[in-house]
């Protein structure tokens, strides 16, 4: 039998995909106690211990001047921002992908200019923000927006562009609107590409949270790894890098699994990663 006709059993799928993250953990508690060995106090790479118990005072102790506890307090105002951010790029992509995807003259009016837009770093129009929305949350999700919406617009309209013509051709000639054609053929077919594009989505909009949050902020994930860097609480900054990973993980996990619910019919061709 071929390799690539060999596929694992579901205890064999979680087996394997365990064994990366068992490694690197190893690999880290192997490192960290070599390191240690030289120098009982580095800070660089602190023991598993060491981060388990800052992690753990951060969860679930108060903090002794806002009494507030501060990985809680710290992921739902990261949440927050970023669902924002997410939730305004969806009904830009949705509105201006469908508009440029489906209409020619729009494809060919705003076409260019979005494809522009989508490169240009958005990081790089931080101070611009700062400047025209200030230093207050409207900047840090206007980032978000601006980082994410214009690549979703591009990938919804191409979605859109895909759909076979003999489609739009039928419904013409049974007498269906404009509006008729994007409710039920494009409309239809673009909800599990936009689904798609929100996962990809996240990877830059993380990216473009934890910068704004680093820069000019008072709570966020991303405010409280630059605040903690200034005293090398490495114990502190590796356990929230991680939980910033595994948030990330479970939101892109939960995308998947609605899409293969709600749209199994887009998951037909093969197993989605």
């Amino acid at each position: 039998m071929r390799i690539i006709n060999s596929k694992p059993g579901r205890l064999e799928r979680i087996a394997l995909g365990a064994l990366p993250f068992v490694a690197l953990i190893v690999t880290y508690a192997v490192a960290s106690h070599l390191r240690r060995l030289d120098n009982p106090a580095d800070k660089l790479l602190p023991s598993l211990e060491a981060m388990a118990d800052a992690f753990g005072r951060a969860a679930f102790e108060a903090d002794r001047r806002s009494g507030d506890y501060l990985l809680w307090g710290d992921t739902a105002d990261s949440l927050l921002r970023l669902g924002a951010g997410l939730g305004v790029a969806v009904v830009v992509a949705v509105s201006l992908g469908v508009l440029i995807g489906f209409v020619p003259r729009a494809r060919a009016t705003f076409g260019p200019v979005v494809a522009a837009i989508s490169l240009v770093p958005p990081i790089t129009v931080l101070p611009i923000l700062f400047i025209i929305a200030g230093l207050g949350e409207a900047s840090k999700i206007l980032l978000i927006v601006v980082g994410t919406a214009p690549v979703m617009v591009r990938a919804l309209a191409q979605a859109v562009a895909d759909i076979p013509d003999e489609q739009i051709v039928k419904a013409e000639t049974l007498g269906a609107s404009s509006w008729q054609m994007v409710t039920r053929i494009v409309l239809p077919q673009v909800w599990p590409k936009l689904i798609a594009a929100l996962r990809l989505a996240l990877i830059p909009a993380w990216i473009f949270l934890v910068s704004a949050e680093a820069i000019a902020s008072t709570s966020g994930l991303g405010y409280r790894i630059f605040l903690v860097r200034r005293y090398l609480a490495m114990d502190l900054i590796l356990p929230y890098v991680a939980w910033i990973t595994l948030l990330a993980y479970g939101i892109d996990r939960l995308l998947l699994a609605a899409s293969r619910r709600l749209f199994r019919w887009a998951h037909l061709g093969g197993e989605t990663l």
